[in-house]
């Protein structure tokens, strides 16, 4: 780990699902205590600032009474929330909440009637989320432990099901839309922020653990991502392109030892070849569970 910022940037072997869970785990524990210290932390491998995809998703209004540490912890590729249209009284499952932003926002669109829960395996992000939660004074609210790929909720419990930048992380993608799928009730919302692709990515990239922690290696194509929602029974999946990359955003994004294997034309074409975009699904009314 490097000592700017924890992520390390090492390393283009064949990678396993153990590697990717432990190193997702490193990685975004040091941004959970990089920011309770004040500090900033990129997704990308330079690991010492908001990176492109990270910075500048919400509005000045939004994080009004919001803590500074909230704020400093997300990692998101873009705002889950204006894209849910949460209303007063529902419930709410944030997929790898972090430091809770995406959570304490929608805790206030939901209101005292409804609840809003976030979910995370890493102790650190949690007990940051909890600080945030009690710096906020916010109390329908309540951060959970465990993974996206089994979430400790019953069925058809929440009524909506957000997520910023994390579905891309999992190894098993399929288990996660699934558990969503399992969780939501009929009539149920899926409305995520993900990175997804545009087309296939080079194998270098697919297997550097730096890239899998910056949100690129693990993300799914697009088409493929709503043939999996449409598998795992929800209808009516859709994909928003909200932000495109260039060159000039691959210094943030990409390992030096990634952009000197792939050369220039290669890094233009990577860099063209990821988005961030919304995900959007319904569970139908009347359906059975697929989990």
């Amino acid at each position: 780990m490097n000592e700017t910022g924890g992520c390390c940037c090492g390393g283009s072997g064949t990678t396993s699902e153990k590697d990717i869970k432990a190193f997702v785990k490193e990685k975004y524990g040091q941004v959970a205590e990089n920011a309770a210290s004040g500090k900033q932390t990129s997704c990308g491998c330079s690991c010492t600032s908001k990176d492109a995809i990270t910075r500048d998703l919400y509005t000045e209004a939004e994080t009004k009474g919001i803590p500074v540490a909230a704020l400093l912890a997300s990692m998101g590729c873009a705002n889950p929330i204006a894209l849910a249209d949460l209303n007063p009284g529902e419930v709410v499952l944030d997929l790898g909440s972090g430091g809770g932003i995406d959570v304490l926002l929608s805790a206030k669109r939901v209101g005292p009637t409804g609840k809003a829960y976030g979910l995370d395996m890493t102790d650190e992000m949690l007990e940051l989320a909890r600080r945030n939660q009690a710096e906020a004074g916010i109390e329908n609210v309540e951060f959970l432990k465990g993974e996206i790929e089994n979430v400790p909720l019953p069925d058809a419990s929440v009524d909506v099901i957000i997520s910023n930048c994390v579905i891309n992380l999992s190894t098993d993608k399929d288990k996660v839309l699934r558990e969503a799928f399992r969780v939501l009730k009929p009539g149920g919302r899926f409305a995520v922020a993900d990175i997804v692709l545009t087309r296939n990515i080079p194998e270098v990239v697919q297997n550097h653990l730096a890239m899998w922690v910056g949100c690129v290696s693990g993300a799914l194509e697009i088409n493929d991502y709503k043939s999996r929602l449409l598998a795992a029974g929800f209808a009516d999946a859709e994909v928003e392109i909200v932000k495109t990359y260039s060159e000039d955003d691959a210094a943030d994004l990409i390992p030096n030892e990634v952009a000197q294997q792939l050369g220039k034309e290669g890094l233009a074409e990577l860099m063209s070849s990821f988005v961030s975009a919304f995900i959007r699904a319904t569970k139908p009314k009347q359906s059975c569970c697929c989990g």
